[in-house]
């Protein structure tokens, strides 16, 4: 079945990690924002992921994500995050900025704790972005891209801040691609 895109449900999707191997490091925040094709948010979902028995140094890049022990002591246990993404994902498209790597993060969590993802597409708005930009004159970090089309955050590197970012210009995007229905959209999928 064909469904034009603003009716077509994504599930925008940012991860704040200790690192960047999915094999060593952990998600420590999980963000979801649930939007229509036509930029309609539905849902907004942010946690932070409890890790017991973590010593020193065990958070990461403090000085990039600002995540502290303190909050990650109020989060939901990793398993009990990963079914509740489950649920928002559900009858979604899963799309993120670097989808490769918040995915990465999340099926390797997932396979650890044996709580299986399922997940529909991955849609990834960084390539997109450069897509449609074939020589790369311009960068493709995500405050770029969304500057571009006139968006902006007060809050880098929080999940949930970063996934309302990328869910505000994903309409522009899948415009800039021409993507006005399910069948087109299929085609991005990485």
């Amino acid at each position: 079945m064909n469904t034009a895109i603003r009716d077509v449900r994504f599930a925008v999707v940012d991860t704040e990690t200790t690192g960047l191997s999915p094999d060593d490091d952990r998600v420590l925040q999980i963000g979801v924002v649930v939007v229509r094709g036509d930029g309609t948010v539905e849902h907004e979902f942010v946690t932070y992921l409890k890790r017991l028995g973590w010593g020193f140094g065990h958070v990461g890049a403090y000085h990039v994500h600002g995540i502290t022990r303190r909050q990650l002591r109020g989060g939901m246990k990793p398993h009990e995050a990963l079914e509740m993404l489950n649920v928002l994902i559900g009858g979604c498209v899963f799309t993120a900025h670097n989808a490769k790597f918040d995915l990465g993060f999340l099926r390797a969590d997932a396979t650890r704790l044996e709580v299986p993802l399922r997940v529909t597409g991955p849609l990834c708005t960084l390539n997109l972005s450069r897509k449609l930009d074939p020589g790369r004159t311009m960068s493709h970090k995500l405050r770029d891209v969304a500057a571009r089309y006139g968006k902006s955050t007060d809050r880098p590197h929080d999940a949930l801040a970063d996934a309302q970012l990328t869910a505000a210009m994903l309409p522009s995007l899948l415009a800039a691609h021409g993507i006005d229905d399910s069948q087109r959209l299929a085609t991005f999928f990485d």
